[in-house]
């Protein structure tokens, strides 16, 4: 295995909330370190989640956002690169490639940008600066081989792209055992926003409910802009707190995936979700639309099911199958675990930055 001690990388993000994107920048810097890479850190905001857990594993973090100016914070950018000079400036957001971009051109050093999701929804999302976000960086990181195939169709040249898997941390997230009270929990979680379209979970609930004597529940784990709406949609036909329950925002997760039995996914868009990892390394069985690289990472009739989109029908029959097959949800959960276990544990992290890094400096 390369070595990666000495190697000195400025990562560059534009959050550290709870997200999956933030989640993966955290098991990287921390690795990297153990690998005895040099890294820093630079964030467009500051005072968030994963600071003070980034700054207990000896990483410095340095805020860059306290201008609105882009060109501003170019430039703050800049002249933290003048005082340790990287060998690569790393931006782990869609949205902070071009700064990334910028900074590395005008300091002459090399950048490699983000690409969190399935690059359409990014480069439409970003009307003004998403082509340029994608084509701009001379290489871009990708979590999924579905957006590098997307990059691809885009017009990005595939030796520009680079797939690193995301992986997941199968110590504090693996199986419990569980004691049946004869309630099955359908669980949905991320942030309440609208690409992840749980008011679909929430009618697929309804539906279910409709057609099964089984008591079920729906806990939606997370917080954001539509949390207020969702919980009046939910009322307004007829699922009470007593079948769908809004978490909010939950700190460790680990404890509410023990809870659940089944993982729902409803959303109109995708990368690799951490939340499937998630659940499926605490042998949770994932039901999810096919989409973004979940198809990747959840083998249909294998692990889960996986349908196509946008079909509530089929999806409600899929969760119905596994509500009354417990046998079949405890097969689901076990393969899940063991594809967790061979493919996408933290412990294989070492080696995947070691095998992208060398790939990326040749």
């Amino acid at each position: 295995m390369p070595d990666l001690s000495g190697l000195n990388i400025c990562f560059l993000t534009g959050t550290l909330g709870q997200g999956g994107a933030e989640r993966q920048l955290f098991y990287s810097l921390k690795t990297l370190r153990q690998l005895d890479a040099r890294v820093t850190l630079l964030s467009l905001t500051h005072g968030e989640f994963w600071e003070d857990r980034i700054r207990a594993c000896d990483i410095p973090v340095k805020w860059v956002g306290r201008r609105k100016s882009r060109l501003a914070r170019v430039f703050q950018i800049i002249s933290e690169l003048q005082a340790d000079p990287p060998d690569l400036i790393q931006s782990q957001h869609f949205y902070t490639n071009l700064y990334a971009v910028a900074a590395a051109r005008i300091s002459g050093r090399r950048e490699i940008g983000a690409l969190r999701s399935d690059a359409f929804s990014e480069v439409s999302s970003h009307a003004l600066t998403g082509t340029l976000s994608l084509r701009a960086p001379r290489k871009i990181i990708a979590n999924s081989r579905m957006a590098i195939s997307n990059a691809i169709s885009l017009g990005v040249p595939a030796e520009r792209l680079c797939f690193l898997p995301t992986v997941v941390d199968s110590e504090m997230f693996r199986p419990a055992q569980k004691k049946s009270d004869g309630i099955v929990r359908l669980l949905a979680a991320g942030r309440l926003s609208p690409e992840k379209r749980i008011e679909r979970f929430i009618s697929i609930i309804a539906s279910i409910k409709k057609q099964s004597s089984v008591m079920v529940k729906g806990i939606v784990a997370g917080d954001g802009p539509l949390r207020e709406s969702l919980q009046q949609f939910s009322s307004k036909i007829g699922m009470g707190y007593d079948t769908i329950e809004f978490r909010g925002e939950v700190t460790e997760m680990a404890s509410v995936y023990r809870e659940a039995d089944i993982l729902v996914l409803t959303s109109e868009f995708e990368g690799t979700p951490n939340v499937i990892l998630e659940a499926m390394a605490s042998g949770l069985p994932v039901v999810s639309v096919k989409i973004g690289g979940v198809p990747e990472i959840v083998e249909n009739q294998v692990t889960g099911f996986l349908i196509e989109p946008y079909d509530e029908l089929k999806m409600a029959d899929a969760i119905i199958q596994l509500i009354y097959e417990p046998g079949l949800r405890y097969e689901f959960g076990c393969a899940a675990r063991r594809f967790i276990e061979l493919n996408r544990a933290l412990h294989h992290l070492p080696r995947m930055l070691t095998d992208f890094y060398r790939a990326v400096l040749i």
